[in-house]
């Protein structure tokens, strides 16, 4: 059956340039995102997975390769249209709420201030819709509050509903949870699952933490610019997980890159006493795979 991906890496590079040194930020990575998933890309610090977040997002430019999102092509976007495609395509959510939201304003009218800039799918009656999100996230009796007077729980579920504003395809949350307690974590997965259930929207979660990824069906884990690994859960756990209970266990899977590449996860090596950068690799009679040290 064919899948519809809104989501398109292939074979992704990304170069920054300064006078004096070149930083390879991603290194020719794949990656492919179903339309309607909820998932997280996990990493260490420097593993790429903000540089992915920042091209999907449209405020980075790839360097090489091919990334597509809800069937725009990123590679040919002129500086008009990626405009467009940062007000209408896909909704940000960041850690830091001053990034969020005008502090100025009241929770309806920071979420209304996107519509203001949608000229290629106007909406109308702008206050009904934004009404209507902070019912979704459970602030509509908040609408008429402003920063001061929400804690940072709530200002984060205003920042989901603003970002919601003009029916993105893609909901991207970078460290969504980075600055709350466990409770407030919790609360706030709920919302992305809820946005996920009521409007089919695609949330893409970038985290460092991996109990929060575990809250989620999917997660591809990113290292050295490149997928290493992706962690399914399994049947059972996802139905679980769709009642709103959560905390799947979850199967760690090798992701192999287009020209059949592995990334072995460090722990292993250091196990094999692997010595260099050779290995003996071959098939055992049922067709399993085994690497040992020379």
């Amino acid at each position: 059956m064919h899948k519809d991906n809104v989501i398109v890496a292939e074979s992704l590079v990304k170069i920054y340039k300064t006078k004096d040194i070149e930083v390879l930020a991603l290194q020719g990575l794949d990656l492919t995102i179903e339309r309607g998933e909820v998932m997280a890309i996990i990493g260490n610090s420097g593993s790429g997975k903000s540089t992915l977040l920042n091209m999907i997002g449209g405020l980075d430019k790839p360097s090489a390769g091919k990334l597509t999102v809800d069937g725009k092509d990123l590679f040919k976007m002129k500086e008009k249209d990626l405009v467009e495609y940062k007000t209408v395509t896909v909704g940000f959510v960041w850690q830091n709420n001053a990034r969020n939201l005008i502090p100025y304003l009241t929770a309806v009218e920071n979420v209304m201030m996107p519509m203001q800039f949608n000229t290629a799918n106007p909406i109308k009656n702008k206050k009904a819709r934004a009404k209507d999100l902070l019912e979704l996230v459970n602030m509509g009796h908040r609408a008429t509050y402003k920063l001061s007077q929400l804690s940072g729980g709530e200002q984060q579920r205003v920042a989901i509903a603003l970002s919601l504003a003009n029916h993105p395809a893609v909901l991207l949350a970078d460290e969504p949870t980075g600055s709350v307690d466990t409770r407030t974590t919790n609360m706030i997965l709920d919302m992305f699952r809820a946005v996920n259930k009521e409007l089919g929207t695609t949330v893409v979660i970038v985290t460092h933490d991996r109990e929060i990824s575990k809250s989620v069906e999917r997660v591809v884990a990113i290292r050295d610019g490149k997928t290493s690994s992706e962690f399914i859960m399994s049947y059972a756990d996802r139905l679980a997980n769709i009642e709103g209970f959560g905390g799947g266990t979850q199967v760690e899977l090798a992701v192999l890159d287009r020209a059949g590449r592995v990334q072995i996860p460090r722990e292993f090596l250091d196990k094999m006493g692997l010595e260099g950068n050779r290995l003996r690799m071959f098939m055992d009679d049922e067709n399993r795979v085994v690497m040992q040290a020379p």
